[in-house]
């Protein structure tokens, strides 16, 4: 039994190392990715539509949009790492399959009730964070050379080409056959990539040494911090910001946050290394990832201003964001450019300075609409170009500063930081909007020109966005404190 349980085992290596990956994979690995970045993330654009059709409060509303993302970022360092250890091709296909569970609770939401979208959303962020790691490893299991590089490019375009056109997509699909179809063609996508992938040797790492036990209690604590903070934040203005059971949230907040510190500084097997935030340029790279993937609340906050405040419908606030589609996927490239020129830190200053720019036009609440609608164009431009610029040199400022031995666990930490960030971004964008949103706001009211009836929801979205270019700012002091100029390394 034993001698053929070791030839099993010897022969797997074997048949992965001689596989080659080919565009049938390839295909499938970018449709994957889509179901998130593409269907998932639609609900940036169509969240008024879905919430009006199905009449459920804001408040939930906000919940729902941004608990995907959240529940990615809990969860993607350790389903990276369970696919390490069991097999990324399974991890795939698991997440796939949780995509098409999660687009069936959604598609299937009954009117009035919210219990099927949020479950939905959560299943949809597992999905996620079972998805992007393993998905990426595969590319660098299977691809070598130049092939790898146009697999990884293809790979960023299924995300971030899936992201620029989320908005334009859902708006489409919205407000032409309706926005449930979104995840019925998400389901569709599941399938083919689900098929696509199918019969791929497995890849995992081959363990040595003694197993680890997994850090349970470290994630419960994150898990039960990041939840109650995020129901407190999407929440706490229906229930009362002082009211007990906002404030027992926030308790748990708390002592959950306490603990996961506590936790993971005195375990060598925790799921997030700490250890890793002594590297400056590390830390510096990853809290600037985290804050402009916060950005992100700009797309919620400025969509969702042009509907609820000019009457536009989810195709005409779609239309808007083409140009942040178009410079992400032409800009990408030009700072991997500017990386080799001029090392990570003036590419990644350049990016977010281009990025607060764009939100600064799109806060521009006060202009008559047809204005606005001309500085969101611009703005959306400008959002893309700067995350374009960004996003390659943070990348390598993350992953070249540490060892080679903790590269993946480096890169699962920087992933989880654009994921939570998007998660806590949105949520803290959206629950400004939408609790000043129902504010009577008299005092700004001969700064707004044109209509008087809509004042509280541009002043709101100006706030919003105002939250947004801050956090911009912060990731730019951070920069500029801890990630080097030139192109030298730092290893701890």
């Amino acid at each position: 039994m034993s001698a053929n349980v070791s030839a099993s085992f010897a022969q797997k290596p074997t048949l992965a190392a001689s596989f080659k990956g080919n565009d049938k994979l390839l295909i499938g690995i970018v449709l994957g990715v889509i179901t998130f970045w593409l269907f998932a993330q639609t609900t940036l654009n169509v969240s008024p539509t879905m919430r009006q059709d199905l009449g459920i409060d804001q408040n939930w509303m906000n919940i729902a949009v941004s608990i995907t993302a959240l529940f990615s970022g809990i969860f993607i360092v350790v389903l990276g790492g369970l696919g390490d250890s069991i097999g990324r091709v399974k991890m795939v296909q698991f997440g796939i399959g949780l995509s098409i569970i999660g687009s069936l609770f959604i598609a299937l939401t009954p009117t009035g009730t919210v219990v099927f979208l949020l479950t939905g959303r959560i299943i949809q962020g597992l999905s996620a964070a079972c998805i992007m790691p393993n998905s990426l490893a595969l590319v660098k299991a299977f691809w070598d050379g130049a092939q790898r590089q146009r697999a990884v490019s293809f790979w960023s375009i299924g995300s971030w080409g899936g992201s620029g056109a989320c908005s334009l997509f859902g708006g489409l699909l919205a407000s032409t056959i309706g926005w449930r179809f979104i995840f019925w063609m998400s389901i569709l996508i599941a399938i083919a990539a689900f098929i696509l992938i199918r019969g791929t040797p497995e890849s995992k790492v081959e363990q040595k040494g003694e197993k680890k036990a997994f850090d349970w209690s470290g994630l419960t604590a994150f898990m039960v911090a990041l939840i109650c903070l995020n129901v407190v934040i999407g929440q706490g203005s229906k229930f009362g910001w002082g009211s007990p059971i906002t404030l027992v949230l926030a308790a748990i907040f708390v002592v959950a946050a306490i603990a996961f510190f506590r936790i993971e500084g005195n375990k060598y097997n925790g799921f997030v290394d700490l250890s890793m935030f002594n590297n400056h340029t590390f830390a510096g790279a990853t809290l600037s990832n985290f804050l402009l993937n916060g950005a992100a609340g700009t797309l919620l906050v400025s969509l969702s201003l042009v509907q609820q405040g000019a009457n536009m419908t989810a195709l005409q606030a779609g239309l808007l964001t083409v140009g942040y589609l178009i410079a992400i996927l032409a800009t990408i490239r030009v700072g991997e450019k500017l990386l080799r020129m001029w090392g990570p830190r003036k590419p990644m200053l350049l990016g977010c300075s281009i990025t607060g720019l764009g939100i600064l036009l799109t806060a521009q609440g006060w202009v008559y609409a047809w204005q606005y609608m001309a500085l969101a164009v611009i703005g959306f431009t400008f959002f893309g170009i700067g995350l374009g610029c960004y996003a390659t040199p943070s990348t390598d400022a993350a992953l070249s500063s540490v060892p080679k031995e903790k590269a993946a666990s480096a890169a699962g930490i920087y992933k989880m930081a654009s994921s939570l960030g998007a998660a806590l971004g949105v949520a803290i964008s959206a629950a400004i909007y939408t609790g000043l949103s129902s504010q009577a706001v008299k005092f700004v009211d001969p700064i707004f020109v044109g209509r008087t009836d809509n004042i509280n929801v541009r002043f709101a979205a100006m706030v919003a966005l105002a939250f947004n270019l801050i956090m911009v700012l912060v990731a730019i002091i951070a920069i500029q404190a801890t990630v080097p100029a030139g192109k030298e390394e730092e290893v701890f």
